[in-house]
């Protein structure tokens, strides 16, 4: 079959989406920006692209822009029942400290979880849980941090709800002739499948080629290689400092860089003070706590009188107090910190919360001086319980790391009343949650419209607050949504998916229909690990589509194919959100996750195309 020619508009759009991919791998600038770029791009490049202004920010009006807006303040609706925590108890007295049970219970409350509820908020949720469990079992956390992932991407696929690409999908499978949208269990029985197939994976060959890189019973000083960055020191009777105020101590040494030295904490006798928030004033004997390279602590000794404690190694214990406590972190994708230094960033000054250490890509950094957050990025906070706690709830971190009280209440005989209690609205949310699903499933209104309807019944009978509503969402999802969205309708009003689609027809030469439906499913599931996988949704099923109509496929199936193979985005940490939230956590280095996560999406590669085959033909 000839290719068609090759167009002024075509070659223009073919550079945009190289552009995009290229800033979407490189990160050198946000996705949801990048994508807003592609939209303004389109539209001012009309004469060539053909999507007019119009229809380039239509993308903000689609029925799977608002579904998705609303799926994000249901989920947080049922988020806030406490029912996922309270999950985590039960998993603690089902699995009594054995890995196999808890690695399996693991995989089956994440994966059922997150086919109702967004799995972003469920991993969440479940990091710390997990991260406390297999401390208490006496496990390294690397070794179900990652099938906690691998699992609340493959639940994704058991109802339409379950991922944002679902929705997407639905709305391009009306497009279709003599289709409607997907139905919201439609393909449930190939989701279970996966599920099944994935989980077993997981609990085989999956966990023996998942690393344990944390070591059980390591301590978070350890784990950021810190041992030689804190130190102990004492107030003489001479020293200047005696009679200043903790607090104002501690922001004097933050304003002067040159000494490169947070002060931490002071400890008097049996007592702790969070250097931060203490109002006492210094004394003679007391000893103070810092973070600093030996040259900068020798140097803040010799100016303020103190002595250093050379032989007293500084451990969590001593810093975990009444006070104040350590706690892990990871920056969530639409946090407000990505892109900010810490002084930027209001930690120190507005949450009373020091930086002593970050972990990106498998290595601890060796300067914070011009650092800047990044998406991923694990960070060791020394803070209050009540800052952390803040945090966390604002969106811009999750801890991943429970405090010894959330330890507590992890143990098999915790009281059940005292654990994870449970919200007064819990019942009226489950049942909005429950009628959203079920008057979509039946078709007696479309998803959009039930979803939003759950929203107003969620607001109105004081599950959420307007503001936790949209707090709730995650914008820059959305941005890239409706900035991607026109470069689909682009592609097919240049002609450029059916130029691409002529190139795979000529596969078909050689290759059975079926095949050629496997090779979509591989194509888009190596594009959605290196780029989003909305991104991958909207460029492939186009092509996809028109290639099934080309060589006498059925295209509902090649568009199955790409839905569920952009939710398989096993083999890197960028490639799904819920792969980005455990890479620090886990301790895990980029090569693992192709280790582990590369023949789980080959095995899915065969299991979806035969059951897509055999559910909804070839």
């Amino acid at each position: 079959m000839a290719l068609p020619p090759v167009t002024t508009g075509m070659a223009l759009v073919f550079g945009l989406i190289l552009v995009a991919l290229v800033l979407f791998v490189t990160e050198l600038i946000s996705s949801d920006i990048t994508a807003v770029g592609v939209l303004v791009a389109l539209a001012v490049l009309e004469p060539y692209t053909g999507v007019a202004a119009g229809e380039a920010i239509s993308g903000f009006a689609s029925s799977a822009t608002v579904t998705i807006v609303a799926m994000y303040i249901l989920s947080e609706g049922i988020q806030r029942t406490g029912i996922v925590e309270r999950l985590g108890v039960y998993l603690a007295r089902i699995t009594k400290g054995d890995e196999s049970r808890l690695l399996a219970a693991t995989v089956g409350t994440t994966g059922i979880s997150a086919g109702i509820v967004n799995n972003t908020p469920v991993v969440a949720v479940f990091i710390p849980m997990i991260t406390g469990l297999a401390e208490r079992a006496g496990i390294s956390r690397s070794k179900l941090l990652l099938p906690l992932s691998y699992a609340a991407m493959l639940g994704g696929t058991l109802t339409l709800i379950g991922t944002s690409t679902n929705i997407l999908a639905s709305d391009f499978a009306r497009q279709l002739p003599g289709r409607g949208p997907i139905g919201m269990f439609e393909f449930t029985p190939l989701g279970i499948v996966v599920l099944l197939v994935g989980a077993a994976y997981l609990l085989t060959v999956g966990r023996r080629l998942t690393p344990a890189r944390i070591p059980p019973d390591q301590d978070l000083t350890e784990q950021f290689d810190l041992e030689d960055e804190l130190s102990r020191l004492t107030v003489r009777e001479d020293s200047e400092l005696v009679g200043s105020r903790v607090e104002d101590v501690a922001e004097e040494l933050e304003a002067t860089p040159e000494l490169a030295v947070d002060l931490l904490q002071l400890d008097r006798e049996e007592e702790s003070f969070h250097a931060l928030t203490s109002d006492r004033t210094v004394e003679p004997g007391d000893t103070l706590t810092v973070r600093g390279s030996l040259q900068a602590v020798n140097q803040l000794a010799e100016t303020f009188g103190l002595r250093q404690l050379a032989r007293e190694e500084v451990t969590d214990d001593d810093l975990v107090t009444e006070a104040s406590t350590l706690v892990e972190a990871v920056v969530l994708p639409d946090s407000r910190l990505v892109g900010e230094t810490i002084p930027e960033s209001g930690l120190e000054a507005q949450f009373d919360t020091t930086v002593l250490e970050v972990r990106r890509d498998g290595s601890t950094l060796e300067d914070l001086t011009d650092f800047t957050f990044h998406a991923g990025d694990t960070l060791l906070l020394h803070t209050t319980l009540d800052d952390a706690t803040y945090l966390q709830e604002a969106g811009d971190v999750v801890l991943s790391e429970l405090p010894d009280e959330g330890l507590e209440l992890l143990e098999p005989d915790a009281d059940e009343s005292v654990v994870a209690p449970l919200s007064p609205k819990t019942p009226v949310a489950v049942a909005i949650m429950a009628a959203v699903i079920g008057v979509a499933a039946l078709g007696l209104v479309p998803i959009v419209i039930a979803a939003l309807g759950g929203v107003f019944a969620m607001v109105v009978t004081g599950c959420l607050d307007p503001s936790d509503a949209y707090d709730a969402v995650s914008w820059n999802i959305v941005f890239l949504l409706a900035g991607v969205l026109p470069l689909g309708l682009a592609m097919q009003r240049t002609g450029g998916a059916e130029f691409i689609a002529a190139l795979v027809v000529s596969s078909a030469d050689v290759l059975p229909v079926l095949a050629v439906l496997g090779l979509f499913y591989l194509l888009t599931g190596l594009l959605a690990n290196i780029i989003t996988p909305v991104a991958s949704v909207v460029l492939m099923i186009p092509v996809a589509v028109d290639t099934a109509g080309r060589i006498g496929g059925e295209p509902f199936s090649f568009l199955l194919a790409v839905t569920f193979a952009a939710s398989a985005a096993f083999m890197t940490p960028i490639g799904y959100q819920t792969n980005l939230m455990v890479y620090g956590p886990g301790g895990y280095k980029f090569t693992d996750y192709v280790r582990v996560g590369a023949p789980l999406q080959l095995l899915l590669a065969v299991v979806v195309t035969l059951g897509i085959a055999t559910l909804f033909g070839v």
